[in-house]
């Protein structure tokens, strides 16, 4: 008994050595960075901007830590309540470069917003804002100017394509909340269909009216799509699972540092079904609290997970107030799923300036669904059936892309046709026709446009690696013949994948006229993941996949 009173103390006494140790540490370095800072001030040969440099250095600080743990100055603030509510005050409105211009322009106006609603389209160039022009300026730039106080005004000067004299329009600035459901509605006459985009404040209530009113048009089987969903608040992701659970389950305990940060969350509230088929759509960039939705689901086995892997966030982040109107967001603990698992995929090490690992599979632990299905942590959320997405070509990617091309050629291509066009046909029966097809690709070939092709990346690597093991020489006329297939033949290649480009410019066009919405609903028409998620929610396969 003796033996292990002493080697408790022991330990104590270790325990507060090493902690006394630590507090030294802290003390002495903060001395130092001071001082460091003080002489910079007083002997360096500029004059120092101290909110520059010193945020510099904070900001550096984090960086040794994870991504997740972000300082923001006082003019940053308001993007870090942005992010966490959904919500600023502009004109609702995605804005672009063009870069063929060198001026800002509307891109995309959202529906039933200040800027869709005094008739600002794709297209439009922001030339000036009340009295600061905005020529040639940036994105970031213009951006900050179109925010400002909800109620206030202001005068916009902008030039529409194929108009020769600029018009002004004045708008009012409202409160803007990005819309977490973009879309909903009926897949077919049994499967409804709904896409969330982030889980910002209340998405929860728009999730739960939506399902409700598509159970009133007939769903028998949902389809959840948390693809892309970057995640957002904890507290809506739960509000979300008990939809489908039963009230007093716990869904998510976080684990931290200190004991305040330490929480477990559980179903407070009557789920409104816990028996229809659910099918939860993710991928690479599932993340966060889309990942504690599907992970839940799949631990309580009530839903199939389907798609590709998620991404593997199982950190969880705080926002704290600092001095002078400053904030943080701060990483405080992990979070762990029904099943006892946390899916954090990335281990960030602290220690010599710090470094991440990804946790190998083979470091991975075994745990249960309440089925008895084995699932693992680490790693993200494997789906229950993993169904790849369809691929979208580079020379799509560049075409489509705000910055790749400086042509310009598909958006002006695309402001050129509604600049002739009224309207068009609903969002599933449009479609180019063949002659506007050829047009648009005379149109592509004429502009000279150009992208980087992945074929010549890979050439010209592997030329760089023969020549320095020596192989280059002896095979010179193979790479060469090999170098002559892979020459670039623009309108060869917009003939071979004429089926995607035409789905992506389509789809441009059908946002113009009928917004995120309309673009969803044609999307969905050929999105083979989607078309596999309706008919697994429906099949004999959808019970097996959770009871096996």
């Amino acid at each position: 008994m003796k033996k292990i009173f002493a080697l408790i103390i022991l330990a104590f006494s270790l325990s507060a050595s090493a902690q006394k140790n630590h507090n030294y540490d802290v003390a002495r370095n903060l001395e130092i960075f001071s001082a460091i800072y003080k002489n910079l001030n007083m002997m360096y040969v500029d004059t120092l901007d101290a909110s520059e440099v010193v945020g510099t250095g904070i900001k550096a600080m984090l960086r040794s830590l994870d991504p997740y743990t972000e300082y923001y100055a006082s003019d940053e603030v308001k993007n870090l309540k942005q992010m966490l509510t959904g919500k600023y005050a502009g004109i609702g409105a995605i804005v672009r470069k063009n870069l063929r211009t060198g001026n800002v322009c509307i891109d995309e106006p959202y529906f039933g917003m200040p800027a869709q609603e005094v008739g600002l389209r794709k297209g439009d160039e922001i030339l000036s804002i009340d009295d600061s022009t905005m020529v040639g300026k940036d994105v970031s730039y213009v951006s900050s100017h179109l925010r400002g106080d909800a109620g206030s005004t202001f005068l916009l000067k902008y030039k529409r394509p194929g108009e020769k004299k600029p018009s002004e329009v004045k708008i009012k600035r409202r409160a803007i909340q990005l819309p977490s459901v973009p879309y909903y509605g009926m897949l077919d006459e049994n499967v409804g269909y709904i896409a969330l985009n982030q889980f910002t404040e209340g998405c929860s209530q728009d999730v739960r009216r939506a399902f409700i009113e598509l159970r009133q048009q007939g769903m028998k089987g949902f389809v959840f799509d948390l693809r892309n969903n970057g995640g957002g608040s904890l507290q809506e992701a739960i509000k979300i699972v008990n939809m489908f659970v039963p009230k007093g389950i716990t869904l998510v305990t976080t684990k931290g540092k200190m004991k305040k940060v330490n929480h477990s969350y559980k179903t407070d509230a009557q789920p409104i079904d816990t028996v229809m088929p659910v099918v939860v759509m993710v991928n690479g960039n599932t993340a966060s609290a889309s990942e504690i939705t599907a992970g839940s689901l799949q631990d309580l086995d009530r839903a199939v997970v389907f798609g590709t892997r998620t991404y593997g966030k199982g950190l969880v982040q705080v926002p704290m107030d600092l001095p002078h109107n400053t904030s943080m967001k701060l990483t405080t603990s992990k979070y762990y799923i029904p099943s006892g698992r946390c899916i954090q995929a990335i281990n960030y090490k602290h220690t010599g300036g710090g470094y991440k690992e990804h946790i190998p599979d083979s470091l991975t632990h075994v745990f249960h669904t309440a089925n008895g299905r084995e699932v693992r942590d680490g790693g993200g959320i494997k789906p229950d059936v993993e169904f790849k997405g369809d691929t979208i070509p580079n020379i799509a990617v560049y075409l489509a892309g705000s910055g790749l091309d400086s042509t310009e050629v598909m958006f002006n291509w695309v402001v050129d046709y509604i600049m002739k066009h009224d309207s068009i046909a609903k969002p599933e029966d449009f479609r180019l026709s063949d002659s506007e097809w050829k047009d648009f690709s005379k149109a592509v070939v004429d502009a000279g446009f150009k992208y980087d092709r992945e074929t010549v990346k890979i050439y010209d690597e592997l030329i760089k690696v023969a020549k320095m093991e020596g192989y280059y020489d002896d095979n010179k006329a193979e790479f060469e013949t090999l170098k002559t297939k892979l020459q670039h033949n623009l309108s060869r290649e917009l003939e071979k994948n004429e089926k995607q480009i035409r789905r992506v410019l389509e789809a441009d066009i059908i946002a113009a006229y009928y917004y995120q919405k309309g673009a969803i609903a044609y999307q969905n028409g050929y999105d083979k993941q989607i078309q596999e998620a309706k008919r697994l929610v429906m099949s004999d396969e959808y019970l097996k996949s959770i009871t096996k």
